[in-house]
């Protein structure tokens, strides 16, 4: 059931919020460290500022929130999880999950503001209940009196005028409370994390990524995008026609043969924006994929997070995946020091250590014939390898946020063709690519 809650608007609210917040973790870590030294225990901080009731306050505020506050969080546990404490990490991790949603006073205010009074007359039917809640907005299911199935997004009132100092007071909190190891530079995911709550609150700009993305699709009938009825949307309000489709992590149980097919449309697709278009939206979530079985097609949702890479960018790409297809380990670190992941002050232990990583990483780009998602345990390999890297060096740094958003794309697909336990020939999907 869905949960609802008035969202913090105004930026003094929202600061409030965080210091309680603060106080309150401070406290539960005072009161819980003074039990255990009763009992005779050793008290590690760590263990004392992610007790239940202090994850529980911190991923309950953060979701309370949301704006900024809450998308800080989702983009540490995502981008950064491998190089955090494993406490935080599960801690953040939740927040991928959960969010309040906006009250039906909210909601009606919102629109309000947008298309003026008695903006409900001209709908025949408006569901208040959202289909879908997340860090910047929610969207609702409506139907026009002239028939139209829109989707419309709402953005939460606030959240586009706190990004600033939403982000910067989270970055305070989390070093306040020691959340994030010392010397742990956070700068370039925090400065990236405004970035991209500008852009993603810009429901104008993502309008435009609709348009841009479907010119690169052209009339191809795997796949479905909405259209925005720009007569009803704005920087706040963004309306669309409604997608139908069930969520394609469900096809789960199908027939091998459509979740090989499906799968291997998401691989086509995701090379094809890459390296033809150089235009990805960057947020594989399931969430944001449907299938419609009377089409045999999928629904594409959600172009908040879409980003273009230029020429240089995906031609470095390629010659790196390139040198790991061919198990060139030179070539690797020779493209992965030109993408940034490895600077030129790296012990060689660490260098050779995460070309390996990425080697491996490519490795089903090295087998002929059909990969099995299904019974692949390269994801688990790859993480004891990351484990294994962060202990050789302390603290790993972040790569460019460039490949970080490109690692949120390749991950995703990845985990929904493991979904699906799928199998496709991958070797033969990017040989054109790789020339």
């Amino acid at each position: 059931m869905a949960r609802d809650r008035p969202i913090p608007s105004s930026r003094a609210s929202r600061l409030l919020k965080l210091g309680r917040l603060a106080g309150g973790i401070a406290g539960e870590m005072i009161s819980e460290g003074a039990s255990q030294l009763l009992a005779g225990k050793t008290v590690k901080a760590i263990d004392l500022l992610l007790t239940p009731e202090n994850a529980r306050q911190l991923t309950d505020k953060l979701s309370e929130m949301r704006g900024a506050a809450m998308k800080v969080g989702q983009l540490l546990s995502m981008e950064a999880g491998d190089y955090l404490p494993p406490e935080l990490t599960d801690v953040l991790a939740t927040l991928r999950e959960s969010a309040y949603t906006m009250p039906q006073g909210q909601v009606a205010d919102v629109l309000e503001n947008a298309w003026g009074n008695g903006w409900e007359d001209e709908f025949e039917r408006f569901s208040f209940t959202p289909l879908a809640a997340a860090s910047i907005g929610q969207v609702h299911e409506a139907k026009t009196k002239q028939g139209q199935h829109l989707a419309i997004k709402i953005q939460y009132p606030g959240v586009r005028d706190s990004i600033e100092s939403d982000v910067n007071n989270v970055s305070t909190l989390f070093k306040l409370l020691r959340l994030v190891p010392k010397g742990y530079d956070l700068s370039p995911l925090l400065g990236e994390a405004k970035r991209q709550l500008h852009q993603e609150a810009d429901y104008t700009a993502e309008a435009a990524s609709i348009a841009e993305y479907s010119r690169c699709l052209g009339s191809d009938p795997n796949f479905e995008l909405p259209t925005v009825d720009s007569s009803r949307s704005s920087a706040e309000v963004l309306s669309m026609s409604f997608v139908p489709g069930v969520p394609i992590e469900s096809l789960a149980g199908e027939s091998s043969q459509l979740r090989n097919r499906i799968a291997t449309r998401m691989l086509s697709l995701m090379l094809k924006e890459v390296f033809e278009w150089q235009l990805v939206q960057t947020d594989a979530n399931f969430a944001n994929y449907r299938y419609q079985a009377d089409k045999g097609c999928i629904g594409l949702l959600d172009f908040g997070a879409t980003r273009r890479y230029p020429t240089e960018f995906t031609e470095l790409l390629r010659q790196l995946m390139k040198a790991a297809r061919d198990d060139d380990l030179t070539a690797i670190e020779t493209y992965a020091l030109a993408l940034g992941y490895l600077r030129a002050d790296e012990e060689p232990s660490y260098r050779q250590g995460l070309c390996e990583m990425i080697r491996m990483v490519a490795e089903p780009l090295r087998q002929e014939g059909w990969f099995d998602f299904g019974c692949s345990d390269l994801s688990k390999r790859v993480a004891n390898q990351a484990i294994s890297l962060r202990v050789r060096q302390r603290y790993m740094h972040l790569p460019p946020t460039d490949v970080l958003f490109l690692h949120r794309k390749f991950a995703g697909t990845y985990l929904l063709c493991a979904r699906l336990r799928a199998q496709v020939d991958i070797a033969s999907l990017i040989k054109p690519y790789l020339v």
